[in-house]
């Protein structure tokens, strides 16, 4: 049953169902290092090439992310002179851009435990907003504040993998990156009202041991709902000190992966594959209509891929879970492939991942760009299956 949506939020506004997501970490990883993958992966010096090649797959909405640690390498000055070219391109080619303002990473002098993260990034905000408004005054504006603050709170504040490089740190780091979040969001509303907010947080399925004693039940569950604190904070239904409100909650994007699904106490994923399958393991439709069943806001799956030889199986499983949610009149409105291009290990930069719709070609730098024609295959069936469910009047999208 098709449910009835909040006006402010009831236009989708993406120009297609299908999207493209380019890499665009500028993190420290886990050696101090900073890794800046745009350039890495080509797509900087590649990016006219690469919006004409999605467009093959009718792919005309694109993930892409501003690099906080290049646009402000001195505190509040900011040189947008990348984006600048960017957003040119995309809008020659009539690609729209979904803007991370920070996807993984921040500036050298700042990490989300310092006092002053707040307001820098809410005054990054303000100027990214003024910066596209004086570009392009009338066209909808959708803005990423933060990518996966559930996922890059454990990874800096409890396993040192990232910047703050703290243990049992976890909750704080989460606090600080949704103080500055929320503050962001205000900021950006203040100047122009009509900003579209798209979240992209894990989803993810906890369960308990086979077999389970109470108290196993009880904090796989737990844990399991920790995966909405952020979003929880955002609305205001946690933490309200920190000043979230219902108003901010937009677009519900959610990342999901082959390794979603684990076991509480082992931490061994469940197979999603499998001959004879877990009894543990959920199907995403399920999932993503939980998620949406606990805001009432429109939903996208925001991250999806799978590396090496799986990525047709994966992306044709990936096509029938989300043709389900649709046909159940869930306002599910996109789904990103991400990575699009092929990219590297953040920590070992040698490994690449395959797990794009593009492979790299590692023989030239930058690396360029080889189809993986299995993978594209199954893409063209994964959409004819969505688009198959969609309403008549949506099937443009596809």
């Amino acid at each position: 049953m098709r449910s009835t949506l909040p006006a402010s939020v009831a236009e989708n506004p993406f120009r297609s169902f299908w999207w493209a997501g380019y890499e665009c970490t500028d993190q420290l990883n886990a050696f101090g290092n900073r890794v800046d993958f745009l350039p890495l992966t080509g797509h900087l010096q590649f990016l006219q090439q690469d919006y004409v090649d999605i467009q093959t797959f009718n792919l005309r909405t694109v993930r892409e992310g501003i690099r906080w640690s290049q646009v402000e390498k001195t505190a509040y000055q900011y040189d947008w002179r990348t984006v600048d070219a960017m957003l040119a391109e995309g809008h020659r080619q009539g690609i729209q851009q979904v803007w991370d303002l920070c996807h993984f990473g921040y500036p050298d002098d700042l990490t989300p435990l310092h006092p002053m993260f707040a307001r820098r990034f809410a005054a990054l905000g303000r100027a990214f907003v003024r910066f596209y408004r004086d570009r392009y005054p009338d066209e909808p504006l959708i803005v990423t504040p933060i990518n996966e603050v559930s996922f890059m709170s454990w990874l800096g504040g409890d396993v040192r993998g990232t910047s703050p490089y703290c243990t049992r740190q976890g909750w704080e780091v989460k606090r600080g990156l949704m103080r500055g979040y929320i503050e962001c969001v205000a900021a950006m509303r203040e100047i122009d009202p009509s900003i579209r907010i798209l979240t992209t947080e894990p989803l993810v399925h906890i369960v308990p041991p086979l077999p389970a004693t109470d108290a196993d039940r009880a904090r796989a569950a737990e844990a399991h709902n920790n995966q909405f604190q952020s979003v929880d904070m955002l609305a205001g239904r946690l933490s309200p000190d920190l000043g979230g409100s219902p108003e901010f909650l937009d677009i519900l994007g959610f990342n999901y992966y082959y390794n979603n699904q684990w076991d509480v106490n082992t931490h061994k994923w469940l197979g999603w594959a499998d001959a004879v399958p877990d009894p543990r393991w959920v199907p995403l439709r399920k999932l993503l209509t939980d998620a949406y069943n606990r805001y009432s806001r429109p939903i996208a799956l925001t991250e999806t891929s799978h590396p090496g030889v799986d990525r047709p199986q994966w992306i044709r499983m990936i096509g029938q879970e989300c043709a389900a949610v649709v046909q159940a009149g869930v306002p599910l409105w996109g789904v990103c492939l991400y990575p699009i291009i092929d990219r590297p290990d953040w920590d070992h930069l040698t490994p690449w991942h395959k797990a794009g719709l593009w492979d790299a070609d590692l023989s030239t730098t930058p690396p360029g760009r080889i189809l993986h024609e299995p993978y594209a295959q199954a893409l063209l069936q994964a959409q004819a299956d969505v688009a198959a469910a969609m309403p008549v009047a949506e099937q443009m999208l596809i």
